[in-house]
């Protein structure tokens, strides 16, 4: 293999490039990335970026002691046998990292709307948070919330508009989810719940009660969408991203994905898995690296994400199930103390998702149980006094 090549240069691609060099790859790699910007982390746009404190999140990464060839400003369009299709052109390789990431979906309306996906966005949506200004944010997930921490913080008067019956209810189900209800009256932040919208106008959002919501802001935080239209009818095989088995191969040989876009089999969880999280774009390379090497790696992780939201440190490790077949034990009462996780157990008593609020240590233990498969015992773990590694049964 003389040259691989890398689609998407943001943490996922950098990475891969580092995991290749790691494992004593010493051909030609070659980046291609869509934004002209060098390679940088995206978790700080809605943090310290919005906030005003950095305007730079540069991977500090040294690409040209890695010898890389950096094609910035080049967007991938089409892929045949052994040749990426560019806006700059074909560019021919042995090997292929697709880490093309995602899409911020955006909603129907002429209004102008704020997405916040790249540097440019943050900047441009820092530059309208400004004392008074009234600010809308559809959707309640992690990014909404963020948006909204970051625009009360200076002065802004800001709804969030959610079409579910809590915040995060999509991602940790509407028990878990109502607990961060009263997060946004603590912080001046109007939250209207079960509110469709219909389209973003100028000076604001329509609803499909047809209700009026008035903003100078307005902010779309409903999710992204795989950017993998570039793949079609290229034989890698789509399905909510990049289809991967468990060593991130795709069905094209010499051809791996990783990081957002990138469907993953997990061994652990026993289902695919796609997870846009800072910390899969980090992991993931290793094995795609060595999977494009010709080794044997199995890509298996415990997933992780933390959130930043009204003053508090949220983390979330593991993949929560629903159903019967899994509970919720709850450690601290979220609704009289400040610090609490949220456990989810089979019917075994095995962890398969925490959440924490302001407990470091709940998630950092947590997440080694789960990876471990371990019983725990319910009535030590109910206990926030007792450290989760006391709870594991042998």
């Amino acid at each position: 293999m003389d040259h691989v090549v890398v689609v998407g240069a943001g943490l996922a691609g950098v990475r891969s490039i580092e995991a290749l060099r790691a494992q004593g790859y010493a051909g030609r790699i070659t980046l291609i990335g869509q934004e002209r910007h060098r390679p940088y982390d995206r978790p700080p746009l809605s943090k310290a970026v919005l906030l005003g404190e950095t305007d730079s999140t540069v991977v500090d990464s040294d690409l040209d002691a890695l010898d890389v060839r950096l094609c910035l400003g080049a967007a991938a369009k089409g892929l045949r046998d052994g040749v990426v299709e560019t806006t700059e052109g074909e560019v021919d390789y042995d090997g292929l990292v697709i880490a093309t990431g995602a899409a911020p979906i955006r909603l129907r309306g002429e209004g102008r709307q704020h997405v916040l996906r790249t540097i440019d966005d943050a900047i441009a949506l820092r530059e309208r948070l400004v004392a008074g200004a009234r600010v809308a944010v559809i959707g309640a997930g992690w990014i909404g919330a963020e948006v909204a921490t970051a625009a009360a913080r200076a002065g802004c008067a800001v709804t969030v508009i959610e079409a579910g019956e809590t915040p995060l209810a999509a991602a940790l189900g509407p028990d878990v989810g109502g607990h961060t209800i009263p997060w946004y009256a603590e912080a001046g932040v109007e939250l209207r719940l079960g509110a469709m919208v219909g389209t973003v106008d100028s000076g604001g959002v329509t609803l499909m009660s047809g209700a009026r919501v008035k903003a100078d802001v307005v902010v779309t935080g409903v999710g992204v969408r795989p950017a993998v239209g570039w793949l079609k009818g290229s034989g890698v095989e789509l399905d909510n991203g990049v289809l991967v088995d468990e060593h991130l191969k795709t069905a094209l040989p010499g051809v791996v994905a990783v990081g957002d876009c990138a469907n993953w089999w997990s061994r652990r969880f026993r289902r695919r898995l796609r997870v846009e999280h800072w910390d899969t774009a980090l992991s993931a390379p290793d094995t795609a690296a060595a999977t494009l090497l010709g080794e044997e790696a199995v890509y298996d992780p415990v997933p992780y994400f933390w959130s930043e939201q009204f003053g508090r440190m949220v983390q979330f490790a593991g993949h929560p199930q629903h159903g019967p077949a899994v509970r919720l034990l709850r450690r601290g009462d979220p609704h009289t103390d400040a610090k609490w996780t949220v456990c989810w157990l089979t019917r075994e008593d095995r962890l398969t998702a925490l959440l924490t609020v302001d407990r470091p240590r709940d998630v950092v233990q947590g997440r080694r149980i789960v990876e471990g498969g371990r019983k725990v015992d319910p009535v030590r773990l109910a206990d926030p006094a007792v450290p989760l590694r006391d709870c594991i049964l042998n």
